[in-house]
């Protein structure tokens, strides 16, 4: 099995997609295998796996734990996933950049840690699973808000974005 790999702006961040093997069934695809990755770059070890089910226009993020890297794709569905720089000193601070993630292109992004990460549920019943690169901590956990004017991040919505109250109030850079 092969393993496209895609370079982003950032020097750590990068979009892979593994292949597919479709017929008239169905498809399969390995979405993850250690060895492979590492071969291809990503060295972390994944502690926790996490899934989010999201519908129509929510908006998740942007959260950032600067301990943790995560690996995402979307099982059902299509998002925008946006990931930040945070990483002060970085050539790319403040930098965003935003991928489409779905079930039928297959793309899985790699997040670094010292980045803030979040997405856009462009269609209903969208399920997204990561891997994280260390175990949730609340405490460390933090957020910049979806629509901070310094970021000016393009979001494709159509509608109202549904944002938790967490979210909603999220500091501004």
């Amino acid at each position: 099995m092969a393993l496209a790999v895609t370079p982003t702006i950032f020097d750590a961040a990068k979009v892979f997609v593994p292949d597919v093997y479709e017929d008239d069934r169905g498809y399969f695809k390995e979405v993850y295998a250690t060895q492979r990755y590492r071969e291809a770059g990503i060295t972390d070890t994944f502690l926790q796996d996490s899934v989010s089910y999201s519908t129509k226009n929510v908006i998740r993020g942007l959260h950032y734990d600067f301990a943790m890297s995560k690996f995402v794709q979307v099982v059902r569905g299509k998002v925008w996933d946006v990931i930040v720089d945070l990483r002060e000193g970085s050539g790319t601070y403040r930098k965003w950049q935003g991928f489409y993630l779905s079930e039928l292109n297959h793309k899985q992004l790699y997040v670094p840690p010292g980045f803030a990460h979040g997405f856009l549920a462009l269609t209903d019943d969208v399920v997204l699973f990561y891997k994280q690169g260390a175990l949730y901590d609340p405490k460390r956990e933090g957020a910049v808000r979806w629509n901070d004017p310094t970021l000016a991040i393009e979001w494709p919505l159509v509608g109202t974005p549904r944002v938790s109250s967490k979210d909603q109030s999220a500091q501004l850079l």
